[in-house]
């Protein structure tokens, strides 16, 4: 098994809309707001979530699973800028070629990812093959819907159908697992000015190891795991979690517990 599971948290790219609308005489609320604004005219009042191209990531969580190594962890130091966690993401891809896996991955985090890599000169070869360079490729690639490198469970639980998607926290919460944790994705932006970023991390480690979970189940479904494998693993990331000391995976454990999954 070689299976990296990710998910990003996002802020708006102030830098980017200061160019775009030469708003240099405000400061990053001020910003903010005049994005925001623009996106409610946009969708005629009924959203001001920003479109892909002016996101801004700020935090990248991953769960990786190879051979006997689990780990979750968020890529780069709080210290890191985009730049460093785009160009971890992509080096891992480009040295272990795993199995990617994501809620809602095709439809918003990587999008974001190609944009942001696009600005900041990122190169990522073994992630944009479709055959060119790998021959294996050609059939099944990071880029093609409908391939299994990467695995979207959103889309493919709902069977490929924007009406049959489900939030994660309700999936996660539907299968006994703990959901969402500490925050929402609508309150990142707040709690990055606030200056809590390793909340925002930490956040983002807890939404991962939910995929990661609901991920597994779905390994289950198709048969790819059995009742014996699908216990070990989630007895895998039990002990992983048992002897961590950070705060909020003692967290995430409890309310596993509570939740009562297996």
């Amino acid at each position: 098994m070689n299976v990296f599971v990710f998910d990003i948290e996002t802020v708006p790219d102030v830098a980017g809309a200061r160019r775009l609308w030469d708003l240099g005489d405000l400061d990053d609320a001020g910003v903010a707001e005049v994005m925001f604004s623009k996106r409610l005219q946009e969708t005629g009042g009924s959203s001001d979530f920003l479109r892909h191209h002016l996101q801004r990531v700020v935090a990248i969580s991953a769960v990786f699973r190879e051979g006997e190594r689990f780990n979750v962890w968020s890529l780069g130091e709080e210290s890191a800028d985009e730049a460093e966690l785009l160009r971890r993401f992509f080096e891992g891809i480009e040295r272990y070629t795993p199995t990617i896996v994501s809620w809602n991955g095709s439809g918003f985090d990587l999008p974001v990812l190609h944009y942001r890599a696009l600005l900041h000169g990122i190169s990522a070869p073994r992630y944009w093959d479709t055959g060119d360079d790998d021959r294996s490729f050609r059939y099944n690639n990071y880029l093609g819907r409908f391939h299994w490198r990467h695995i979207d469970l959103m889309d493919v639980l709902a069977a490929y159908q924007p009406r049959a998607f489900a939030p994660l926290d309700q999936m996660a919460s539907l299968l006994g697992f703990p959901g969402k944790m500490g925050m929402s994705g609508a309150a990142v932006w707040d709690e990055y000015c606030a200056g809590n970023l390793k909340g925002i991390r930490d956040y983002c480690e807890t939404d991962v190891l939910n995929t990661w979970l609901v991920y597994l189940r779905f390994e289950h479904l198709r048969g790819i795991l059995g009742e014996t494998a699908l216990a070990a693993e989630f007895a895998r990331v039990r002990e992983f979690l048992q002897t961590s000391d950070a705060a909020h995976l003692q967290a995430f454990l409890a309310a596993w517990d509570t939740a009562g999954a297996a």
